[in-house]
């Protein structure tokens, strides 16, 4: 595929630094030898479009025989969207999904009214030294699906569109952009993207949604001559056309947002919703664990453990 987002992408300096309206310093924590850097939701912006979580998970290196075992836990209001960039996970849910996940492919499960699930680094991968590097995100559902069932997808590699030119290489993960769709079911309007530049090359961000923002993964970028390292998001202001330039040794982002989310939203834990009371409910339920007679049971292959309602 040719790269023709615009028939005038526009310059970085074209800009100026007032059009980065959120700049996000995340705040890194280690669980256990292993460090997870969360950008959303901050204390100056919860959401950016649906996304209401964002999490960069690792890199981190593993012995043989070791690796990440995140229990089944439980999820309401929200999709969750896993993508890697070095080794695997294994994800188990409770309406049957078994599915390992390798780098460049998405799972996508939608919560709904309910799910759990388990995400483990898979037999394989513990069969030899190993690496773990990925981005984990949550999309916030819109009321007329909060209680829909509970659905999964994974798209393979191959299955999500590329776009490439000039130094730039874009994998479209889920919603639209750039003229291109990703074959995931979206319920509400997003893009988000897997961005690759090579030193000097420029990226014209999406105009078509109104909240757009970026993460900076590996490498630098600059905006208005002002130079961003790696391990920053920014959100920019709506409206303003931003294209963003890869520093001397070239970026890797992750671009994300869509349609301005207008309806408030509680988090708690793994949980999403429109009110305080679906939080409460859904609280309750899990720690009752009444398994498969109510909104929650525990994965298939996976019902030995799972992670306690905290507190």
């Amino acid at each position: 595929m040719s790269w023709n987002p615009a028939m005038e992408p526009g310059c970085p300096d074209e800009v100026g630094l007032d059009a980065i309206e959120t700049l996000i310093i995340p705040r890194a924590r280690d669980i256990g030898g292993f460090e997870v850097r969360r950008a959303l939701p901050a204390p100056k912006r919860q959401m950016v479009g649906p996304f209401i979580f964002f999490d960069q998970a690792g890199p981190a290196e593993f012995l043989t025989g070791r690796g990440i075992d995140v229990r089944p836990h439980p999820h309401i209001g929200l999709g969750t969207v896993t993508y890697l960039y070095r080794g695997d996970f294994h994800h188990r849910d409770s309406i049957g999904s078994d599915q390992v996940i390798h780098p460049g492919a998405l799972n996508w499960m939608v919560a709904g009214r309910g799910v759990s699930h388990s995400e483990r680094t898979s037999a394989a991968g513990r069969s030899g030294p190993h690496s773990l590097f990925g981005i984990q995100t949550w999309v916030a559902l819109p009321n007329s699906h909060e209680d829909m069932a509970p659905v999964f997808e994974h798209h393979g590699k191959d299955a999500l569109p590329v776009i490439q030119d000039h130094g730039v290489s874009v994998r479209l993960i889920l919603g639209s952009a750039y003229g291109e769709n990703a074959p995931a079911t979206m319920l509400t309007e997003t893009f988000y993207a897997d961005v690759k530049l090579d030193a000097g090359s420029r990226l014209p961000m999406p105009d078509e949604h109104e909240d757009r923002g970026l993460y900076i993964v590996e490498g630098s970028i600059s905006i208005a001559g002002k130079n961003f390292d790696a391990g920053q998001m920014m959100v920019f202001r709506p409206g303003d056309k931003i294209t963003v330039a890869a520093g001397i040794q070239g970026a890797r982002l992750m671009i994300l947002g869509g349609a301005t989310f207008g309806e408030p939203r509680y988090i708690w834990w793994n949980f999403v919703a429109s009110s305080k009371e679906r939080i409460e409910e859904a609280k309750a339920e899990w720690r009752a664990g009444n398994w498969g007679k109510g909104r929650f049971d525990l994965p298939i292959n996976d019902r030995d453990e799972h992670i306690p309602l905290p507190g």
